[in-house]
């Protein structure tokens, strides 16, 4: 452009002053991989984005992948160091190579800015760090636990936030550095559900946090049409594209399900017809069928730490949960919900983790004379229940063997649509139980509770893989082990105790012929899981 005189120079700076998107498309330079350094003339979907940063104080972007948006907050992190004082603008990075290209953006930016542009001088400058003499800085650097907590910044930068290790705790010590006035721009590509930046957006979304919610899907770029997208794809896996192109959560991190049985589950939800219990946390979607019968899982917390206490009363005639809870009670508490929820459900089956509090859990069940709890021998749970027996044999052993079982048999179940769920919660858990180094767990800061109780109800009743165990069977089984153990006591007093437990079961309309031809019996190899 042809030299200004004076008078327009000073328009002209205070014209850039007010208008970033101004300055960035008539003095800053970026570097093209292909045709070198270049003027940065911004796309339609760009200069919106500078709009929004002008607007608004908190920024989340969600993005597809190559659309410039680092090379944009350098060019606006210019112009904000040059046309305001004292401003301390840092770059949160994934790793210092990806800071230190930051700062070469920006100096690649202040290259093309002519000197009679220039109100401030640069008094400093590395790889990682320009200043100038107004007291504006830009800084950039890799993630660590204390980075930028010692700063008061007026914009803070965060590039790909969702692929940044311990986002969350460095975000609980980035927050408070902006509480003078700061401003924020979070950018990243998704990388599943879970996490402070999936939280952060959603939440932008539900308008619940001061953060406005920018997406760019890949069709944002004027440049790009059916044919770029086609010959991406070709490069790319399902998950690949949608993290790279399609700005989808759901369906771009390991999580542990797939992306369509999550959505599978989610058209699964339903509202409960009743809540009751403790906070009304035990939710309840379907009542008690006489002709049903019912199955009851627990996972055990202790009460008052970061983890819940759940269960899962699952209908084995129709394959599906038709109560849960999730919530904080002391393990006593929880064997009384045990109980009350069983009694709801025709007596049903209770199997808590037997684990250091679900040992307290059984414990308080058998105290409260609870006699259908699960052993996984029927000459244990006689012991334990109507002898001296130990009832730390009682529930499900969760370890480093079984755990991976039962969640392998929970996929498989879901997967092949055998059993239904209605619950949100628990499809909010599935969202964030993910792929971490090969082991099935929780997200950092998730809970992955229900998950496990409902993997140990399911490995209980389909340990077969079976679609359902049918009910008759169920019940012939273990009457089919209370005669075994019948002949094999000699303990006559149990005995007649337990006789009167036959007498009650066959009072309640439960099967009790043990005729040689019974399918309990020809069978019987088949329900040990249950007995």
């Amino acid at each position: 452009m042809p030299p200004l005189n004076k008078q327009k120079q000073v328009a002209e700076i205070v014209k850039c002053g007010k208008d970033p998107t101004y300055f960035i498309n008539r003095y800053v330079q970026i570097q093209h991989p292909i045709r070198g350094r270049i003027p940065f003339h911004t796309f339609p979907f760009q200069d919106d984005c500078l709009q929004h940063f002008n607007e608004h104080r908190y920024n989340v972007v969600v993005k597809s992948r190559q659309l410039g948006l680092s090379t944009l907050s350098a060019a606006y992190a210019v112009w904000m160091a040059l046309f305001r004082k004292d401003k301390t603008i840092l770059v949160i990075a994934t790793k210092l190579a990806v800071a230190q290209n930051f700062i070469k953006k920006v100096k690649i930016a202040l290259t093309g800015i002519p000197k009679w542009m220039w109100i401030t001088e640069i008094t400093a400058k590395n790889t990682q760090a320009i200043e100038f003499s107004n007291g504006s800085a830009i800084k950039a650097v890799p993630t660590s636990d204390d980075a930028g907590r010692s700063e008061a910044l007026s914009l803070l930068i965060v590039d790909e936030a969702a692929f940044i290790r311990n986002f969350d705790e460095l975000w609980k010590g980035l927050y408070p550095t902006l509480s003078t006035g700061g401003r924020a721009i979070i950018v990243s590509t998704p990388n599943g559900t879970g996490g402070q930046y999936y939280d952060i957006y959603h939440n932008a979304l539900n308008g619940q946090n001061e953060f406005n919610a920018i997406k760019l899907p890949w069709d944002v770029h004027p440049e790009r049409g059916d044919e770029w997208f086609d010959n991406e794809s070709k490069n790319l896996n399902k998950q690949q594209i949608a993290q790279e192109l399609l700005c989808d959560f759901q369906a771009s991190g390991e999580t542990f399900l797939s992306t369509d049985d999550i959505m599978k589950l989610r058209m699964q939800i339903k509202q409960p017809l009743e809540k009751w219990g403790p906070e009304n946390a035990v939710w309840v979607w379907k009542y008690s069928l006489v002709d049903h019968k019912y199955i009851i899982s627990a996972d055990v917390a202790r009460g008052d730490g970061n983890d819940y206490s759940t269960f899962h009363v699952i209908d084995t005639t129709e394959s599906e949960v038709v109560a849960e809870f999730k919530g904080k009670v002391p393990p006593d508490q929880l064997a009384f919900l045990l109980v009350e929820a069983s009694k709801r459900y025709s007596d049903a089956l209770i199997c808590p983790e037997n684990n250091t509090y679900g040992y307290a859990v059984l414990m308080k069940l058998k105290e409260l004379g609870c006699r259908n709890i699960y052993f996984k021998k029927e000459k244990d749970k006689f012991n334990a229940l109507y002898g001296d027996g130990a009832i730390g044999k009682a529930g499900f052993a969760t370890q480093g063997n079984s755990r991976p079982q039962i969640l392998t048999k929970l996929e498989e179940v879901i997967r092949n649509d055998k059993i239904l769920v209605y619950s949100s919660r628990l499809v909010d858990e599935l969202k964030t139980f993910v792929w971490t180094n090969n082991k099935a767990q929780a997200q950092r800061g998730k809970n992955d509770d229900l998950v496990m109780s409902l993997a140990i109800g399911v490995w209980l009743y389909d340990a077969k893989g079976k679609k359902q165990v049918k009910s008759v069977d169920m019940n012939a089984a273990m009457l089919a082990g209370f005669a075994l153990n019948k002949r094999e006591s000699p303990n006559q007093k149990n005995m007649s105790r337990f006789n009167q437990q036959v007498g009650i079961l066959t009072a309640r309309g439960m099967p009790v012929s043990m005729g040689e031809d019974h399918p309990a019996l020809s069978g019987s190899a088949d329900f040990k899981w249950l007995l």
